[in-house]
Parts: structure tokens; C-alpha cells; sequence
């Protein structure tokens, strides 16, 4: 397995398990992206995931579970095309154009989803009263990578104001803060 595949697999796995253990009656508590419901985080990363990253790699879409009806089944289906692809090093390596540029499947896949996937398990954590715990390397990680472009990250919007926390928060308090969530 490459890095890339690891740092998925590892990354997916924790939210495939705070989806799985979702209590039937929280998927619609509300989640801490704004007009968002426990179930709308995982049907924010169905709905876009699939066009960035099956797609442009002429990927076969699988048949989705409705978000409605079944959102960790969805959750699932996802996880399960692009694991598969990021396993096989052939597609792994495969390149395709996709905005902003040329990316091999598991380098879009470590740009693009890994760092969502961390951000959007604390997220569904939240709105259902599961541990927000994060993996502390990954978080780490995607911290380290993302301070060195806050500006292009707020004006993409995929970002709301940081909040602003003490110097001596630990690291996953600071990436929420940086995400622009209230930790």
C-alpha cells in the first residue's frame, strides 16, 4: 500500500466509523458547518467527491445508497471505489486533468479529499455527540500543509474567519479554529 493509500484508508476509516455509529435520530442534529445537518456532511462528500475523482479518471460511478435513507451506506460505496483505485498502483499512478492542473489519482486523492475527510469527521462527530478525537499525525499533517496557504484557502470560501485560539492549543484545536469552526 503507498503512503497516499495508507494516509486514506487510515483517514476514511475514522470517519466510516463515527458515520457508522451515528445514532438513527442525530443525523438530523445540526452540524457545525452553518445550514448543515449531521447528514448533509456526508452528503456534501458523496455529492462532490465522485465528479473530482472518478470521473476525470473515467472511473465507473458504483450505485449510491440515498443519502436520505442511508447515509453511512453512501459514505461506504465512496470509500470503497476510491480505496480500490488508490490500491491498484496502476490507476494509482494513472494522470488525469482536473482543475487546478495534472494530478496522478492518489496525489488529487491526498490533495483534495484526505484533508476534507479529517476536517468533516470532527464535524459529524460534533453533530452527533461522538468522539471529535482526530488521528494527531494526520491532523498534524494537514496543519502543517494548510498555514502556509491561508490566504488562497479563505478566498477559495471553502473557509469561514479563523477563530482565534491560544498560542498553546493543541494542534487539532488549532486546525478547527483554522477551518473557521468554533472548537
Amino acid at each position: 500500500m503507498s503512503e497516499i493509500a495508507g494516509h486514506f484508508a487510515n483517514v476514511a476509516g475514522q470517519f466510516t466509523q463515527r458515520a457508522r455509529a451515528v445514532p438513527e435520530a442525530a443525523w438530523d442534529n445540526p452540524a457545525p458547518c452553518e445550514g448543515w445537518v449531521a447528514r448533509d456532511v456526508i452528503g456534501h462528500m458523496v455529492e462532490w467527491m465522485p465528479g473530482l475523482f472518478l470521473d476525470p479518471w473515467e472511473i465507473e460511478r458504483p450505485a449510491f445508497p440515498a443519502i436520505a435513507d442511508d447515509p453511512a451506506g453512501a459514505w461506504t460505496t465512496l470509500v470503497d471505489a476510491l480505496q480500490s483505485n488508490l490500491g491498484d498502483p496502476e490507476a494509482a499512478r494513472r494522470e488525469a486533468d482536473i482543475h487546478p492542473g495534472r494530478f496522478s489519482f492518489e496525489q488529487a486523492v491526498d490533495r483534495f479529499a484526505i484533508g476534507d475527510i479529517v476536517i468533516h469527521t470532527w464535524d459529524l462527530a460534533r453533530a452527533a455527540g461522538l468522539d471529535e478525537t482526530l488521528d494527531p499525525e494526520e491532523v498534524h499533517r494537514l496543519l502543517v500543509a494548510m498555514e502556509p496557504i491561508d490566504e488562497m484557502l479563505r478566498q477559495s470560501g471553502h473557509y469561514g474567519p479563523r477563530v482565534i485560539v491560544p498560542d498553546d492549543a493543541d494542534e487539532q484545536t488549532k486546525l478547527i479554529a483554522f477551518t473557521g469552526r468554533q472548537p
